[in-house]
Parts: structure tokens; C-alpha cells; sequence
């Protein structure tokens, strides 16, 4: 449709989470904060906060101007720890089963919205860096297409 009107309004704020907060779910905020500005606050969390961020990750996000080295795993535990309170977001976008359980359940008190997007997740994919990385950008770019798919082109 020529208006627009077969994407969704941007939400004022998203929750992106996955399992350990080291590769999809830093991807997802990187990517969305790349391509829709300041127009929406964007953060990510994990179910777990195990990991650093994954340096492939960061890689093919370097590929196409997105900046992940900087980025700190946190877990739902913690994000609530440092006062970002889980209402206050108005979709949280789950990219794991796990990150999806455990954000129904500390929603099932608050009106929000949970949404699961079964992203790849490319960590012990491929045999060597070549395929690897092939398989983060397999991620990188399912990533782009839900956002934009549902948000409309970029806005940046």
C-alpha cells in the first residue's frame, strides 16, 4: 500500500530479549535504534546475563554501521536492579522461547504487549569464520526484515 498503512505505528518504547543478551537480542536494538532515530526507546535484556557480547556479532553489525562493542549483557533481573521497571515498556519483542516464558510471566500483572519473533540463533553455526559469520548475517538480516516489515521503512 502506497500510505503506509500496512506497518504498525512505532511503539514509544521496546524490550527486545533473548536468552543470554550477547547476540540477537543486542542486534535487534542496534538495528531498530539505526534505522528509527530516537523516534522510540529501545533497549535489550536476557533471560541469563552470562555472556559478553558476541564478537561476531559484532562484526556483521560493523558491516552495516550499527556499533555493538560497547554494549553490557544485562538480565531482567538486573534491568529491573538499575529502575527500568517492565511496565513502563509498551512491546516487548522475545526472539527466544525462554525470553518469551519469562517475559509472559512477569507481564501476566501489566497490559503489555509480548510478542515472540523466532529469530535464528547462529551461536556454534558453521565451520569455520567464513560461515560463521554467514550465519550472524542470516540473523542480522531476519532481524531487518521483521523490524522493517513491521515498522516500515527506515525513518533515519
Amino acid at each position: 500500500m502506497a500510505d503506509g498503512s500496512k506497518y504498525q505505528t512505532l511503539p514509544q518504547s521496546v524490550l527486545f530479549c533473548c536468552d543470554h543478551n550477547s547476540v540477537r537480542s543486542p542486534m535487534a536494538e542496534g538495528i531498530m535504534k539505526k534505522l528509527y532515530g530516537t523516534d522510540c526507546y529501545i533497549q535489550s535484556v536476557g533471560v541469563k546475563n552470562d555472556l559478553e557480547i558476541d564478537g561476531f556479532c559484532i562484526s556483521v553489525c560493523a558491516e552495516i554501521g550499527v556499533e555493538l562493542s560497547r554494549h553490557r549483557s544485562r538480565s531482567f533481573d538486573e534491568m529491573e536492579e538499575w529502575g527500568d521497571d517492565l511496565s513502563s515498556f509498551d512491546l516487548v519483542l522475545a526472539l527466544s522461547p525462554a525470553s518469551q516464558r519469562r517475559a509472559l510471566d512477569l507481564t501476566r500483572f501489566y497490559h503489555l504487549d509480548v510478542e515472540y519473533w523466532p529469530i535464528l540463533d547462529p551461536t556454534g553455526l558453521g565451520e569455520n569464520r567464513e560461515s560463521r559469520l554467514n550465519s550472524y548475517r542470516q540473523t542480522r538480516d531476519q532481524i531487518i526484515d521483521r523490524l522493517t516489515g513491521r515498522f516500515g521503512p527506515p525513518t533515519v
